[in-house]
Order: structure tokens, then C-alpha cells, then sequence
């Protein structure tokens, strides 16, 4: 259960602060809902209690769990999928969606790494930098850190 003024991740849309827990009719019964402000976007999302599990909103990761995250970025021993950009664009997009920071992890090291051997196609490019946008916003807040400084520690690790 979140309190407000808690960070929370939520899938695809990456931090947000709860602004409050409303109660609203829905079919006849109350229900609790948690208002969100994305961080990024400023968008508002309202998410039910009683489904913040199902959706996928979660505590923001801990400093351990960020140890983790450079451990799958360093990673290089890794097969990266040759088949089309639309293709992988979707799969991608997919582990996005998941909201968990280990996909997200995978994501940018791989289009980081197939960066290095071709040119990304247009879509490619923007869910990298969607990918790297999600990371650096979480690491930031669990490491109580600029973001400046958590992204040059990610293109550390990738100019590596």
C-alpha cells in the first residue's frame, strides 16, 4: 500500500508521485483509486488499489537491486536478435511494458549494442532513449542522486 507523496514505478510511464487516494463510485461500490503524477510527463493516472499489483505498479528499486541493473548493462556476452527492426521494435516495446527495471536493463544494453555494430532505425532510437530516460529516473531516486550523474555513469559503462 503507498501513502501519498510516495514514489512509485509505473510500467512504460516510468516514476510517479502519489498526489492522493480518491474513493469513486464504480458499479454500484466504492473503490479506493491512488492518483499518480508521472514525473517525466507530468501525465496524472488513476489506478485502482485493489489492481496496483495487476498493472504493475511497484516501489522504486532498491540499492542493491541497482547493482544488479549495472550488472545486466555491463553484460556483453549477449546473442542480440538479428531478425527485423519491427520485430525487435516489438519485443522491445514488450519488456518495456513489463515496467521491470531488469527488461528495461536488457533493453538499453541491447540497442546500445547493436548501436555499435548498424544504424537503429528511427523507433529504435527513441525507445533507447526511452529506455535510458525510465533507468536514470528510477537509479537517480534510489541512489538519491542527480540524474546527470547516474546517465554519465551508464555511458561510463557502455564507453567501456
Amino acid at each position: 500500500m503507498f501513502k501519498v507523496g510516495d514514489s512509485a514505478v509505473y510500467p512504460a510511464h516510468g516514476v510517479a508521485i502519489v498526489k492522493r487516494i480518491d474513493e469513486r463510485e464504480v458499479g454500484g461500490r466504492v473503490k479506493q483509486f491512488y492518483v499518480l503524477q508521472v514525473i517525466e510527463t507530468q501525465m496524472t493516472i488513476m489506478v485502482p488499489v485493489d489492481n496496483a499489483d495487476s498493472v504493475g505498479l511497484r516501489e522504486i528499486i532498491s540499492d542493491k537491486e541497482v547493482s544488479n541493473v549495472y550488472k545486466i548493462l555491463k553484460k556483453r556476452d549477449v546473442k542480440i536478435d538479428q531478425t527485423t527492426w519491427n520485430r525487435r521494435y516489438r519485443e522491445y516495446s514488450e519488456k518495456i511494458k513489463t515496467g521491470s527495471v531488469y527488461e528495461i536493463a536488457e533493453v538499453l544494453r541491447n540497442l546500445f549494442l547493436l548501436r555499435s555494430s548498424k544504424d537503429l532505425s528511427f523507433g529504435e532510437r527513441k525507445m533507447l532513449d526511452q529506455a535510458k530516460a525510465l533507468l536514470v529516473k528510477e537509479i537517480s531516486l534510489a541512489r538519491q542522486a542527480q540524474e546527470d550523474a547516474i546517465e554519465e555513469e551508464i555511458q561510463t559503462i557502455f564507453a567501456s
